[in-house]
C-alpha cells in the first residue's frame, strides 16, 4: 500500500514545487512520449514528418527572404553605383554654368561627388550582328574614375587608355553581342543629326573601344556606352551645356536632408529630384513581391505545424492508458496539458532550429550551390538577361530571421494546444475500463 502511494506523492510534490512552470517530471514524461518505440511506429513516422516539414518550411522562408533582400540590395547598389542619388535639372535656362554650379554643390557637407553628364539614346553597331539600342553617357574623366562600379570593374583594356579621351567604354555583354574587342571601332548612330535642305540626316560616328567593363548587371553591361563629356557634347550638339548634374552623397536614404542644402548652394532656378522618384515603381514592385513571398511561405510553415496537431492527436490516443494512470496517481489536468504542449513545442523547436541552421548554411554558400547546380544541369539556372544580376544574391537580416523563428515557434505552440487540451480532458475511468 505504501509503495503504491509513493509515486503519487512524488508527482504532487514535483508539481507543487514548480507552480506555473514545467517541472522535471513533466519534462521527463514528455521526452518519453516523443521517443520512438517499435509498437508506436505510426506515431513516430508522423512526428518525424512534422519535424521535417517544420525544418523545410523555416529553411525555405529564411532562404527566400534572404534572396529577396540580397536582390534588392544588389540592384540598389548597382543602380546607385551608376546613377546619382540626387539629380539637378534646368528650369529656366540650360545648365551652361555646370562647372560653377558643380563647384558650389560640392561644398555641401555629405556630398561625395558631383557629376555633370550629357546622355542620349542611339543605335550602336559593331563587327557582327544587328545594331542595338544604347544609352550614351558623357562624363568627365575624373568622374569616370570615381565611378567605382564601372572603373573598378574593367575586364579588358585599361582606365589609362580610356582617359586619353579618344574612345569609349562599353559593357561585356554589348561587346559580345556586337563582336567587339579593345581597339575595334563601334559605330554610334543618332537620329538627331544635322538639318539639311533635304531634311534631318542621322549623325553617324565611329569610336575606338578603349575599355570593356562588367558591372554584374546585364541591363547596364548590354546597353550603356561611356564617352568623354566634351565628345558627347559635340555628338549631341550641346557644346558647353550639361543635360543633368548627378550628385552622390554619403547616405542615399537621407536625400530629403540634402535636397534643401543643395538648392540653397545652387543659387539658381533648378529642379532637384532623387533616386527614389526615378526608381519608385521598380522598388515598390520588389517590396510587394517580397511581402507576398513571406506570406505564401508562411503558409508552408503553417501546414507543417498542422502535422504537429495530427501527430499529437495520435499520441494522445496511443498514450490514453498512460495518461489515465498519471491522473490516478495525482497528476492534474494542467500537468497533463503541459506535458503534451511540451511534446508539441519540442517538435516545433527542434524543427525550427534545424531549419534555421539549414537556411543560414544555404545562404552562406548559395553561390557555390548555384555553380554546382549549373554544373549538374549543364545550363545557367539563373539567367542574368531575365533577372538583371549574374549571380544569386543572398543577404540575411537578423530581425527577419528572428521573426521567422518566432513565427514557427508560435505556430508550434498553437498547434499543440488543442491535442493537449483533449489529453487533459481524458476521463481516467473510461480509459482504464477495459484494461
Amino acid at each position: 500500500m505504501t509503495d503504491t502511494k509513493a509515486p503519487a506523492s512524488n508527482v504532487r510534490d514535483d508539481r507543487n514545487g514548480s507552480a506555473g512552470s514545467f517541472s522535471a517530471f513533466e519534462r521527463l514524461v514528455a521526452w518519453r512520449y516523443l521517443r520512438p518505440r517499435r509498437k508506436e511506429a505510426a506515431v513516430s513516422i508522423v512526428t518525424i514528418i512534422s519535424l521535417i516539414g517544420v525544418t523545410l518550411g523555416v529553411a525555405a522562408l529564411i532562404i527566400v527572404m534572404a534572396v529577396m533582400n540580397g536582390f534588392r540590395a544588389e540592384l540598389l547598389d548597382r543602380i546607385l553605383g551608376l546613377n546619382g542619388h540626387l539629380m539637378i535639372s534646368a528650369i529656366d535656362r540650360p545648365l551652361d554654368d555646370y562647372e560653377e554650379l558643380s563647384a558650389r554643390v560640392t561644398t555641401v557637407p555629405g556630398v561625395r561627388m558631383v557629376m555633370p553628364i550629357v546622355e542620349g539614346q542611339a543605335l550602336a553597331t559593331g563587327n557582327v550582328g544587328a545594331g542595338s539600342g544604347v544609352l550614351v553617357r558623357g562624363v568627365r574623366g575624373e568622374d569616370f574614375v570615381n565611378l567605382d562600379s564601372v572603373s573598378g570593374n574593367i575586364q579588358h583594356g585599361s582606365l589609362e587608355t580610356y582617359l586619353t579621351g579618344d574612345g569609349v567604354a562599353i559593357g561585356t555583354r554589348m561587346a559580345q553581342d556586337l563582336g567587339l574587342a579593345v581597339g575595334d571601332l563601334i559605330k554610334v548612330i543618332s537620329p538627331e543629326g544635322d538639318v539639311t535642305p533635304f531634311g534631318t540626316t542621322p549623325r553617324v560616328k565611329s569610336y575606338p573601344v578603349r575599355a570593356i567593363f562588367e558591372m554584374g548587371m546585364s541591363e547596364y553591361d548590354r546597353s550603356v556606352i561611356f564617352m568623354p563629356l566634351e565628345e558627347a557634347q559635340l555628338y549631341f550638339n550641346t557644346e558647353g551645356v550639361a543635360q543633368l548634374i548627378e550628385i552622390f552623397v554619403d547616405d542615399p536614404d537621407a536625400v530629403d536632408h540634402y535636397r534643401p542644402l543643395i538648392e540653397e548652394a545652387g543659387d539658381r532656378p533648378m529642379y532637384v529630384s532623387d533616386w527614389r522618384q526615378r526608381n519608385q515603381a521598380f522598388f515598390s514592385a520588389l517590396l510587394i513581391e517580397r511581402n507576398a513571398m513571406f506570406l505564401i511561405l508562411s503558409i508552408v510553415v503553417l501546414v507543417a505545424s498542422l502535422n504537429i496537431v495530427a501527430s499529437l492527436i495520435m499520441m494522445v490516443k496511443e498514450k490514453a492508458r498512460g495518461v489515465a494512470i498519471l491522473r490516478t496517481m495525482g497528476a492534474t489536468q494542467a500537468s497533463v496539458m503541459r506535458i503534451f504542449i511540451m511534446a508539441g513545442v519540442g517538435v516545433g523547436f527542434v524543427g525550427t532550429v534545424s531549419g534555421l541552421v539549414l537556411g543560414v548554411l544555404f545562404c552562406l554558400n548559395i553561390r557555390y550551390i548555384q555553380r554546382f547546380v549549373n554544373w549538374v544541369s549543364g545550363s545557367d539556372v539563373w539567367d542574368p538577361t531575365i533577372r538583371f544580376l549574374s549571380e544569386i544574391p543572398a543577404k540575411l537580416n537578423v530581425y527577419e530571421t528572428a521573426s521567422v523563428v518566432l513565427l514557427s515557434l508560435t505556430l508550434s505552440l498553437l498547434a499543440a494546444i488543442l491535442p493537449a487540451w483533449r489529453a487533459a480532458k481524458l476521463d481516467p475511468v473510461e480509459a482504464l475500463r477495459y484494461e
